[in-house]
């Protein structure tokens, strides 16, 4: 069995509860709180299991040493823009902090992508649509409108021409990663996950900053 487990500098129980008030089928399993102080201070979270969309993770508090990278994110892929606009709003709400092309962070520092679940059609299925015009349509916004998106897309089949252009759109930075002065730290399953172009184009951009 592989489980992801989240060190939180602090706040780690807050988190929790946080995150498994959001999406459906979650829960917390165990929670265990630190009795004494010692590596992890007294009531700090010791250690918790939990599960988001029936998938388990686990997470404690580690203190300072700790703190979390864009490297690791959760995705969370939305059937409805109602959706996208939801798990957004709460997630960015309280010190949150918006980014690129679908990407934040919550106020405990975890990054997330909220993903409409027909981006990856549209950024890979070039013969139904102009998969250009949705990836330059999506290299324009943070939270990802499925509007705006399915427009573009609707303009026209992509030519070989937009095509290159397309890979030179994912080399150009413009979907870089958030401004920070400091380092920086699915709900759903896996068969709803965006193509692999669109997680190409975004580590592509990101390696230029």
């Amino acid at each position: 069995m592989i489980r992801p487990c989240l060190v939180f500098n602090d706040r780690g129980e807050e988190a929790v509860k946080f995150y498994v008030s959001l999406f459906p089928n979650s829960k917390i399993v165990s929670m265990q709180r630190s009795e004494k102080d010692g590596p992890i201070a007294k009531g700090k979270l010791l250690n918790a299991t939990f599960e988001l969309d029936g998938r388990e993770y686990l997470a404690f508090d580690g203190g300072p040493t700790f703190s979390f990278s864009e490297g690791m994110s959760l995705m969370v892929t939305c059937k409805t823009q109602q959706e996208v606009d939801g798990y957004w709003t709460k997630l960015t709400e309280g010190g949150g902090e918006e980014g690129p092309c679908g990407w934040l962070k919550d106020r405990f520092g975890v990054s997330w992508q909220i993903v409409p679940e027909v981006l990856g059609q549209m950024l890979s299925d070039h013969k139904s649509g102009n998969s250009e015009a949705a990836m330059q349509a999506m290299l324009k916004m943070k939270k990802l409108d499925i509007a705006t998106l399915e427009k573009a897309y609707r303009s026209g089949p992509s030519s070989a021409s937009s095509e290159h252009s397309r890979l030179r759109s994912m080399r150009s930075g413009r979907c870089g990663r958030p401004k920070r002065a400091s380092s920086r730290g699915g709900a759903r399953r896996d068969s709803a996950s965006p193509s692999a172009t669109w997680i190409s184009a975004r580590a592509a951009t990101s390696s230029t900053r």
